[in-house]
């Protein structure tokens, strides 16, 4: 059985739709896998079980970068596309059958899981190896929890100030996780690394793994965590979907469709748009609940 599986550009949208890939991994035990993606998410599926290849889709004007993706698929007959970009590539390459995304309500797993009509919806996982997980360890070293901190964004109207940060981590390991250590994480960039540096500077002693790891390797890592607490972010749905307590920080994007989906996962909102009106204290009440 072939499965051709089209993903989004973003990683955040990118992580929510592998509960859909995992349900068909165990739903199809002898199906192989294509997955077409943006040149960011290519990490999140390196190892996936039974890929066959990632087909990466480079942003083109006009929507050329179908193009490539259609030569690459249009001679084999599948036995299933499952296409969450609702594009027309699932109606111009043979298929036995196709699940195409429509436009929906509730949170954006909900909106996915109603493509194959799974109720409850499946949660996002991530995909590591024991090398992935060998960094981790060697990265993260035991002898006390890890708070990670997830300071970047896309933009900066989702940016949590570093201050605060700095001190919702001061309140953790004077309360609730004494001893912790502080680990940073971003993006590769200059712009994930100008957001990241403030927050780097106020708690010198942090490990610093801003733009250090590949995607699976920082997936690894957080799941060594106790805690991540992050922005609304690709980074912090990777958390709720490695296991860590995850806590989304929420001001001008909507929660109820993208608040972080996992085992242990919870949103704090801003009271307004703005994200310097989310307090440090809430964020802490809301770490403990998860805590």
């Amino acid at each position: 059985m072939r499965i051709l599986f089209v993903t989004s550009n973003r990683i955040g949208d990118a992580v929510l739709s592998t509960g859909l890939l995992d349900h068909l991994l165990s739903t199809y035990p002898n199906a192989r896998f294509t997955i077409a993606c943006g040149p960011v998410a290519e990490g999140l599926f390196a190892r996936m079980p039974r890929r066959d290849a990632t087909i990466v889709m480079e942003k083109r004007s006009y929507g050329r970068h179908w193009l490539p993706l259609w030569t690459a698929t249009v001679g084999v007959m599948w036995d299933l596309v499952v296409d969450i970009r609702a594009s027309a590539i699932s109606y111009v390459v043979p298929t036995r059958r196709r699940a195409v995304m429509r436009k929906s309500t509730g949170h954006k797993t909900v909106q996915l899981a109603r493509l194959l009509k799974l109720d409850p919806p499946p949660l996002p996982v991530v995909w590591t190896n024991p090398e992935d997980r060998a960094v981790a360890f060697r990265q993260l070293p035991s002898g006390g929890p890890i708070v990670a901190l997830g300071p970047t964004a896309n933009w900066t109207g989702k940016v949590w100030p570093a201050a605060n940060f700095a001190a919702l981590f001061e309140k953790l390991r004077n309360g609730p996780l004494p001893g912790a250590r502080a680990a940073i994480f971003a993006g590769p960039g200059a712009q994930e690394a100008a957001l990241a540096a403030p927050l780097l500077a106020a708690l010198p002693g942090a490990i610093n793994l801003a733009g250090k790891l590949e995607l699976a390797q920082v997936a690894a890592c957080l799941a060594r965590c106790a805690l991540f607490v992050g922005n609304d972010s690709g980074l912090m749905h990777m958390a709720a979907a490695s296991g860590a307590p995850t806590l989304g920080l929420f001001g001008p994007t909507p929660a109820a469709e993208y608040a972080p989906a996992g085992r242990c996962a919870a949103a704090v909102l801003s009271p307004t748009d703005e994200m310097a009106d989310l307090s440090v204290d809430a964020a802490y009440q809301a770490a403990l609940r998860l805590l």
